[in-house]
């Protein structure tokens, strides 16, 4: 039963740090490109009125909001992932342990592919072009790129992260069941011929 906490607890908590990772993501990316939000993201949001102008009267709140809706469902993705995953843990306690770890590897696995995207769009993507659409009034295509490619390898990472977390608590159970085998069979013990 308290495994099934765990999961609920996994599939709750998990959107919400997906969430506030968005938040933080997209908050460096408009610090990067603020076109890539003025330009495309609040439109894609419809976060932008007839006039022009913004429904939430700051960008930088934009942007929040932005971060967010965009990651809390991969959230709902990864915390079924790693809740199911987490079910073959041998009791809660290690459950609840190994699923915060696979939880961290994700989210660092995410950033530092995310950052691999960032460098990759401003040092190749922005010279070679993207298959894309860019608005034609965008000033600085080279960071519009780079923030797109970021966006879009951060993506990607969440995939990887998601499989190399659930691939440790895969093997956090097996070296659990090993070392729990060992220890029972050195409970075993056979008679030797001098007692049989």
């Amino acid at each position: 039963m308290r495994k099934f906490a765990i999961l609920l607890l996994t599939l709750i908590l998990s959107p919400l740090i997906a969430g506030v990772f968005g938040i933080i993501h997209d908050q460096l990316t408009y610090s990067i490109s603020e076109e890539y939000y003025t330009k495309f993201k609040f439109y894609q949001f419809a976060l932008v009125g007839d006039n022009g102008r913004l429904y939430i009267g700051n960008a930088r709140i934009a942007a929040i909001y932005v971060g967010f809706m965009a990651t809390w469902w991969v959230g709902i993705i990864i915390g079924l992932g790693h809740g199911l995953t987490g079910l073959i843990q041998r009791d809660h306690t290690v459950m609840k342990k190994v699923i915060s770890k696979a939880i961290l590897i994700t989210l660092v696995t995410t950033l530092v592919v995310g950052l691999i995207g960032l460098a990759y769009g401003k040092l190749y993507l922005a010279h070679t072009g993207v298959s894309w659409p860019i608005p034609e009034n965008v000033i600085d295509k080279s960071n519009y790129i780079a923030v797109g490619s970021m966006h879009n390898f951060s993506y990607l990472g969440g995939l990887i992260g998601l499989i190399a977390g659930m691939t440790y608590q895969i093997r956090v159970a097996r070296l659990n069941r090993k070392s729990a085998n060992i220890k029972s069979a050195a409970l075993v013990r056979v008679p030797t011929k001098q007692q049989i």
